[in-house]
């Protein structure tokens, strides 16, 4: 792979990002710029103002906390589906509780099932086939937020949780079969319950509705019931974000990824760069 083909290849696993125009630096919080994955250009500018709490979190801070072994908080480490390498090399550092919740973790807990925190383990998406194996050990509750466990719920529907279930967009033909139980706060959070919700604006929860991707046409109609620090947070809303910027909560827009964009004018330096060099 000669080097023009690795430039394109890298922007496409690991773009370089770029702040959009009209949003201020010093409007962000620092606190929160460190969970947001694409933030970390940033970051390495002004690792004095990183959160290496939240920055545990990132997971695109991997290379960040190598570097800085000494500040990584451990239980927070135990969470981060990227840093799998760093907690198998720190074994003693491990939270088992917050490891038990990490998807890409089960080889660990396997190995350590001893150590296995049940109910974080009933949430936890790649955990399925050790809650079959173990199905005494299952908190409920906690499995009716499994995206995965769908299976799993309709074969033991006396024990499902609707309040979390009404979270889960994967499992809409169970809360249109059982409307009666559905926890309208949590559906409006649904990105797959937009045509429930449709069906009934009375019940919408407009707070958890303007954190929901998928209903930026319903909070468009409703801008008087919007929720400006949810919507903050809310990826798809930049544009009702740009339109709004006094309306904005700040600590809550760090978190928001799309706050970036592809930095176009670097890649097409460094592609004329690496043209350059292949011309030469």
């Amino acid at each position: 792979m000669n080097n023009f083909t690795q430039l394109i290849a890298s922007y496409l696993v690991k773009p370089k990002m770029k702040l959009l125009d009209w949003i201020k630096i010093d409007k962000l919080e620092w606190f929160y710029l460190s969970k947001n994955p694409n933030a970390i250009h940033l970051l390495e500018q002004k690792m004095d103002n990183i959160s290496w709490f939240n920055l545990s979190e990132n997971p695109n801070a991997i290379h960040l906390l190598e570097q800085n072994i000494d500040k990584i908080d451990w239980p927070v480490l135990s969470c981060n589906t990227n840093a799998i390498h760093l907690l198998e090399q720190n074994i003693d550092k491990i939270n088992w509780n917050n490891l038990s919740y990490n998807p890409n973790a089960i080889h660990l807990l396997e190995q350590n099932i001893d150590k296995i925190n049940w109910d974080y383990l009933s949430d936890n998406l790649n955990g399925i086939h050790l809650l079959e194996q173990n199905m005494d050990k299952i908190n409920w509750p906690y499995l009716s937020d499994n995206p995965n466990a769908i299976h799993l719920l309709e074969q033991n529907m006396d024990k499902i949780n609707w309040t979390y279930l009404s979270l889960k967009s994967n499992a809409i033909h169970l809360l249109e079969q059982n409307i009666d139980k559905i926890n309208w706060d949590y559906l409006s959070y649904n990105i797959n319950a937009i045509h429930i919700l449709e069906q009934n604006i009375d019940k919408i929860n407009w707070t958890y509705l303007s954190l929901n991707s998928n209903a930026i046409h319903l909070l468009e109609q409703n801008m008087d019931k919007i929720d400006w620090a949810y919507l903050s947070e809310n990826p798809k809303a930049i544009h009702l974000l740009e339109q709004n910027k006094n309306k904005i909560i700040w600590c809550h827009l760090s978190k928001n990824p799309n706050i970036f964009e592809i930095d176009k004018m670097r890649l097409e330096y460094d592609i004329e760069y690496q043209t350059q060099k292949i011309d030469n």
